[in-house]
């Protein structure tokens, strides 16, 4: 697509001597290569699927360049066809069938999404939903509890929490000086949280044993997050809303289809035996 501007000086061999008063429609024939027609409706559904740095070239750069660009394709096309391989007659189904399905699911998912479906998934995710209480903490990860002990013996001595956690702790944090960020509860194993809400704000722990290794943690703020208006998640909602009816059509879709798989026994290995195409 990028290069269908260099061969816009050409396409005057194939204007039409239609003046701008006359009647246009999307049938409009503007070229006729070896028998087929290319139409304005063509044109049209080029340019809609034009990348957005094209899209802002005046009209007569764009309406010579995707006819020059449409005629040329044809011209390749008309030989091609008579030349496909099985592979390539093959491709071309794949993208027929992967072309005619995503046409489909694009318009039953960009159909609008009312105002009565956006409040009733608001009210089901976020109507309950009281304040939610968030916790940032940083943690020194050790491997035994000997070593949680001695960087707890050094803090108490002056030592600075987050370059201990630069300097001793084995967690991927540690470079970042131990800093996990904000979290709300169920994000952290068990043990780990139950030791972070029990801290005041800049409490240091006593040694916390998980399945990676020894913790100190360091309580660094703690705040309310209230629940998010309709405005706030309207975007992430009507996301959701569209992938769940695209998902609905398509059970209902399989359901009503019918779909015959018979029962042979395939060695998955023979995807990549490209001799097959060959037979």
């Amino acid at each position: 697509m990028k290069k269908f501007i260099a061969s816009v000086a050409l396409s005057a061999l194939f204007a039409l001597p239609v003046s701008a008063q006359d009647s246009v429609s999307a049938d409009t024939v503007l070229a006729t290569v070896n028998g087929t027609e290319i139409t304005l409706g063509h044109v049209i559904s080029m340019v809609r699927l034009l990348p957005a740095e094209y899209q802002g070239l005046p009209d007569n750069v764009l309406f010579d360049g995707l006819l020059e660009q449409l005629v040329q394709q044809q011209v390749l096309a008309s030989v091609a066809e008579g030349e496909l391989g099985r592979t390539e007659q093959l491709g071309l189904e794949n993208e027929r069938r992967a072309f005619l399905a995503a046409t489909y699911v694009d318009r039953i998912g960009s159909a609008p999404v009312s105002d009565e479906e956006l409040q009733a998934e608001f009210d089901a995710q976020f109507a309950s939903a009281g304040p939610v209480k968030e916790y940032n903490a940083s943690h020194i990860l050790v491997e035994t509890q000997a070593d949680a002990d001695a960087v707890i013996a050094a803090l108490a001595e002056g030592a600075d929490f987050a370059q201990v956690a630069q300097e001793r702790s084995i967690g991927p944090s540690g470079p970042n000086g131990g800093d996990l960020g904000w979290f709300t509860a169920g994000m952290m194993v068990p043990s780990f949280e139950e030791a972070v809400f029990a801290l005041d704000l800049g409490e240091v722990s006593s040694p916390v044993e998980t399945q990676f290794g020894w913790h100190v943690i360091v309580l660094n703020d703690a705040r309310e997050q209230v629940p998010p208006t309709l405005d706030d998640v309207r975007a992430e909602l009507e996301e959701g809303l569209r992938r769940a009816r695209v998902e609905a059509m398509l059970q209902d879709l399989t359901a009503a289809a019918t779909i015959a798989r018979p029962e042979i026994q395939i060695d998955p290995s023979v995807i990549r035996d490209l001799d097959l195409l060959a037979e």
